[in-house]
């Protein structure tokens, strides 16, 4: 009876069951935006100051959060969703809960040695996400069931101060002597390099908390909505702001500490902004396409239709992003005595060839290769879901 009834508060709260049984259509589509930003950042030519600049700056910075926030959402999902895995003995119990967080290991594990080849050999001019993404699931799997509110206190007060301590401590001189002495890859991979953990793994558990929470909800939604506004709003300006204050500290001379105590706070609410803007990205996909959130069945169903290319993407995430560092590599040549990559016709070729392959993959195969061989050998593959009976 108690579960009939959530059922029936769930539904009539405008939540697909999707939640906990199934993918999110909305959460597909924004990662596949985020691995499109990606490709416009990483090849995308230089232009001068001015607009054309100030459009090619949005794919510097939010993509790669928007994809820490939907992989959180996605650990959110497959543990559980709405009605995560129980503590208690039995089945989807005691026993599956640590299975669950043995298969994230694993997958973790493959990441990281996925990565670091890929380093190693292709040597493409970009920075690799896998190998670290790999260390932040590592570091979820204790995390993974906290409860939700304190998930979502915990990574909002992460994304706060994380980015700037990361800032502050990768000037400092020990990471320098810790890289001279052999130590470089675990301080990039938790300080200081592109895509530091300790900034990622809040971002990451605030996607597990909108998760638990129920991100079809209309109420979370709402919610949702009006925090990444705020956060967007609030933050976004002042941290660019303080960012350049950063700057002119240093052009003018001033006392090192002064520039990096602006430079951290800076970059602390400029990563706030960002992330503010990933959660309204998430929003307005699954607005668009989540039965019953609108209540406008025709509009869902052709912003359904035509965004299914990017969802596609979404919903192979590994296997596009792994194929466009391959492409990356195959496509690195010399001009002005210098290596590049950068090409606008390589861009679209890299956004229009992985949203072609991705629709016609998933519309007649099914789960992309690399997603079917981490199922498969992390042994998720043939584990019932929970909810799937609903």
């Amino acid at each position: 009876m108690a579960d009939a009834s959530r059922r029936g508060r769930a539904r009539s709260d405008g939540v697909a069951l999707a939640d906990a049984a199934g993918r999110i259509d909305g959460v597909d589509i924004a990662r596949g935006l985020a691995l499109i930003g990606m490709f416009i950042a990483h090849v995308a030519p230089a232009a001068a100051p001015g607009t054309a600049a100030d459009l090619l700056a949005i794919a510097d910075e939010r993509p790669r959060l928007l994809f820490a926030l939907t992989a959180g959402i996605a650990l959110g999902l497959i543990s559980g969703g709405i009605r995560p895995v129980p503590a208690a003995p039995g089945f989807a119990g005691g026993r599956d809960r640590a299975r669950l967080r043995l298969q994230v290991a694993i997958r973790a594990v493959i990441l990281i040695a996925l990565g670091l080849l890929i380093i190693a050999t292709l040597k493409p001019l970009v920075f690799v996400i896998l190998d670290v993404y790999g260390v932040a699931f590592l570091v979820l799997i204790p995390l993974l069931f906290l409860p939700r509110w304190i998930a979502l206190v915990v990574g909002i007060a992460g994304v706060a101060v994380a980015p700037g301590v990361a800032l502050a401590l990768s000037r400092m001189p020990w990471v320098a002597e810790a890289r001279v002495a052999g130590w470089g890859l675990p301080v990039d991979w938790f300080i200081a390099g592109a895509y530091p953990v300790i900034e990622w793994v809040p971002v990451m558990l605030i996607g597990i908390a909108l998760a638990r929470f129920g991100i079809t909800r209309r109420r979370v939604l709402a919610w949702m909505a009006a925090g990444g506004a705020v956060a967007t709003v609030a933050c976004l300006p002042a941290g660019v702001a303080l960012l350049r204050v950063g700057s002119s500290l240093v052009a003018e001379g001033a006392a090192a500490g002064d520039s990096v105590r602006a430079f951290a706070v800076g970059e602390s609410l400029q990563v706030v902004g960002n992330v503010g803007v990933g959660v309204l990205v998430v929003v307005a996909a699954v607005v668009l396409t989540a039965r019953g959130v609108m209540g406008v069945e025709p509009v869902r169903r052709v912003a359904s239709a035509v965004l299914s290319p990017i969802a596609a993407m979404g919903a192979m995430p590994l296997t596009i992003y792994t194929v466009h560092l391959v492409v990356l590599a195959a496509s690195i040549r010399v001009e002005n005595g210098f290596r590049t990559d950068d090409s606008w016709p390589l861009a679209i070729a890299l956004v229009v060839g992985s949203m072609v392959f991705a629709w016609c993959w998933r519309r007649w195969v099914g789960r992309g290769p690399l997603e079917e061989f981490m199922r498969f050998a992390s042994g998720r593959a043939g584990w019932p879901r929970r909810g799937s009976a609903a």
